[in-house]
């Protein structure tokens, strides 16, 4: 008898961190419900989770914001820090607070998780279930500090030479985009991103990237225009984001028709930017699933320059190995290294523009 690979995997192990032992056991079985994961520890606040971790070395924790002696994005911050590990958080605060949920995905958090909809949604729990599943796979990184020793010499020697920036990211990407943009002058080049989350947190996003980086960062309108020191975030939930067929310096918002599997999409994006292919440099983050990887090809041969990010430093390397499978990459970057190879590619004065 042949023994599928599937039915010889050994389950995820899960750790549950929620300080309300309803919500405990309502996510434990939950998860025992799935062959895929085996719950080996509980914790009700921050301090017996550390004693649970080190005991059971889960592979992923599910970890809610609100609870006693520590607030989870405390706990998460030390956690990323000291010893990182893939966390999902189930919590109503990330759908309540948006900002909440930002916050923790740029501290390290792969996914967040509506928990208020558990008991009476079906379609949540299957949510959780695939959520934490795919976030056992994803590989975190030790939190560091976001270096931005080049600031000071882009700020002084950077002079647009007219190519767009064009970005897709999804899973990990919040993390991967400030870290892109830390180094950037306040005058850098326009860049276009398509991030796969619900609007409400791309416009929290927005506004925490806004307040720390030197250009400036915005959900567009229709038919908005771009310039240097502008960076736009795609608005997501039913609309798409691509440039203006006839114009580049201007954004268009084109309705989801439903043939899209994410919103926003990195394939309309880059599509939108075939007929201005030379002008553009393509780039292609962390992230699960294929978004953005034919297209990619299409924009390498109409001339665009194309940044995939490496496996080693994505949280999930999705995305970026179907981009590089293509052979669409004319360069395979670390994530450190994406923002200053784009300032290099836009920049005028810079010494090699390819």
């Amino acid at each position: 008898m042949t023994v599928s690979a599937a039915a010889t995997e050994r389950p995820r192990t899960v750790g549950i961190i929620d300080d309300s032992r309803t919500i405990r056991a309502l996510l434990r079985a939950t998860l025992d419900a799935d062959p895929r994961l085996e719950v080996v520890g509980e914790a009700g606040d921050p301090y017996e989770a550390r004693a649970m971790i080190k005991a059971s070395s889960p592979d992923v924790v599910t970890l809610d914001v609100e609870m006693p002696r520590m607030n989870g994005l405390v706990f998460l911050e030390h956690l990323m820090r000291l010893r990182p590990m893939p966390v999902v958080m189930v919590s109503t605060r990330t759908r309540e607070r948006s900002e909440d949920a930002v916050r923790a995905l740029a501290l390290g958090a792969v996914d967040c998780v509506d928990v208020a909809r558990l008991q009476a949604d079906a379609a949540s729990r299957v949510r959780l279930v695939d959520a934490l599943v795919h976030a056992a796979a994803a590989k975190v990184h030790p939190r560091t500090a976001v270096a931005a020793t080049a600031m000071t010499e882009a700020a002084t020697d950077y002079r647009w030479n007219g190519r767009l920036v064009l970005i897709g990211s999804s899973t990990g990407g919040v993390d991967a985009l400030e870290r892109v943009f830390a180094s950037f002058p306040k005058n850098g080049p326009p860049v276009i991103v398509a991030q796969h989350m619900p609007p409400a947190f791309l416009r929290s996003f927005a506004t925490r990237l806004d307040s720390l980086i030197a250009p400036r960062v915005i959900i567009p309108e229709h038919d908005t225009s771009i310039n240097c020191g502008t960076i736009v975030i795609a608005p997501g939930g039913d609309q798409h984001v691509g440039l203006h067929p006839h114009d580049p310096s201007r954004v268009t918002l084109v309705p989801d028709d439903g043939g899209q599997l994410y919103v926003p999409s990195v394939d309309l994006l880059f599509q939108s930017a075939l007929r201005h292919g030379p002008n553009c440099v393509a780039v292609v983050l962390t992230g699960m699933g294929r978004d953005g990887s034919q297209v990619l090809r299409g924009l390498k041969d109409a001339g665009s320059i194309c940044l995939v990010q490496d496996g080693a430093s994505a949280v999930v390397d999705g995305m970026p190995r179907a981009a590089r499978e293509t052979g669409a990459a004319d360069e395979v970057c670390p994530l450190d290294a994406i923002g200053p190879a784009i300032l290099r590619l836009t920049n005028a004065n810079s010494g090699r523009a390819r």
